[in-house]
């Protein structure tokens, strides 16, 4: 029996969540009205999961999930409504610790409630296997990493990312889901402003959180990040988002490559895509311009194309299980022996910025082995 603790103050969403997970069968559930009760609860309970709400009286859910991080850290999913509020608590969540979210349950329930007893179900299942990520000194850490690859890689003059580089443009692709914000949170902020690529996400998350993301993760970075809402043109040194509950597929025009949501397709089971996403770039640009990396997250999203991206001489990195919140997707790709390094989050950056702006010597050697 799997062992859940419900942290909410409404008696009904209690007993809504307890009734979902109580119609599998394999669950032992206890509640708590409050992050205090909740504190209590997980000493004498000690459950392999919880649900935690955001909003309560006398300790709400960041604070709880704060001191649950530092001093008896479990896998906690956030029980959050989709609204910019909801989406902003709960990537403050995310970046505290964590696992994921799952979506707070109407007054009308009834009507979709196949749907959020899936979803429940399966994240819950998830995280009772789910590495829980510390978030402490996370900016302290990013500083540090910072400043180590500036160090190693030596400082360089911006320039026109829009035109300079153009001839030696190419496409990170990142894909992306239980996790991923937090990981993401590793990487991104350790890129330079003249990083010469641009790189896009495929983050699974829906399409009230992604725009919020993109802001937050934009706020941390030197680097621009944007929400891909509209067709829009792919420049160097941009940081892309695909919008949630869609896809993003990759195109190119004489005036160069562009960036397209379009809507999800049931031939792909989570969007947004990363298979689609892949699939779309190595179609529209040659293997070697493009880079892939697989990120923390439960199945096998984008591995088999990241597999295939390799074979066809694009390079690519798998996040290793240490670091991984859930390795499913990186373990797949590297299953699939498609991946070319398997590296912590932290070193994510570092390596990327080592293939696309390699020193002289990386360069000549580059020129005998595409892999690193």
């Amino acid at each position: 029996m799997v062992k859940v603790l419900v942290v909410d103050d409404s008696a009904l969403m209690r007993k809504h969540l307890t009734d979902l997970l109580g119609s599998d069968g394999g669950y032992e559930v206890r509640t708590a009205r409050n992050g205090a009760e909740a504190l209590v609860a997980i000493e004498e309970f000690d459950p392999d999961v919880v649900t935690l709400d955001v909003n309560m009286p006398e300790m709400d859910g960041i604070t709880c999930l704060s001191r649950i991080m530092t001093q008896r850290p479990k896998p906690v999913l956030m029980v959050s409504s989709l609204t910019e509020e909801g989406a902003e608590a709960t990537l403050q969540a995310l970046s505290l610790g964590a696992v994921d979210f799952v979506h707070k349950p109407g007054g009308t329930i009834s009507l979709s409630i196949d749907r959020i007893r899936r979803e429940l179900l399966f994240k819950v299942r998830a995280a009772v296997g789910a590495r829980v990520r510390r978030a402490v000194g996370l900016r302290g850490r990013l500083r540090a990493e910072r400043d180590r690859i500036a160090g190693r890689t030596g400082t360089s003059s911006r320039r026109s990312l829009a035109t300079g580089t153009r001839a030696g443009f190419g496409l990170v692709l990142i894909g992306v889901s239980t996790g991923g914000p937090g990981t993401l949170e590793e990487i991104v902020p350790l890129l330079p402003a003249d990083f010469p690529w641009a790189v896009l996400i495929a983050q699974h998350m829906p399409a009230t959180f992604t725009s919020v993301f993109a802001r937050r993760l934009g706020e941390m970075s030197r680097v621009p990040v944007v929400e891909v809402s509209r067709q829009m043109p792919i420049e160097a040194g941009t940081v892309y988002v695909a919008k949630g509950d869609a896809d993003l597929v990759i195109g190119k025009r004489a005036a160069g490559p562009i960036a397209t949501p379009v809507p999800s397709s049931g031939d792909f089971v989570w969007h947004p895509s990363v298979a689609r996403l892949v699939a779309s770039a190595v179609e529209a640009f040659p293997a070697e311009r493009l880079i892939g990396v697989e990120l923390t997250g439960m199945g096998d999203d984008g591995a088999e194309q990241m597999a295939d991206l390799n074979q066809r001489g694009g390079r690519t990195i798998a996040q290793d299980a240490e670091t991984s919140v859930v390795f499913g997707m990186p373990n797949e790709l590297i299953r699939r022996g498609g991946a070319d390094l398997v590296l912590p989050a932290d070193r994510i950056a570092a390596q990327l910025i080592h293939w696309v702006e390699p020193t002289p010597a990386a360069r000549a050697g580059r020129a005998r082995s595409w892999c690193s």
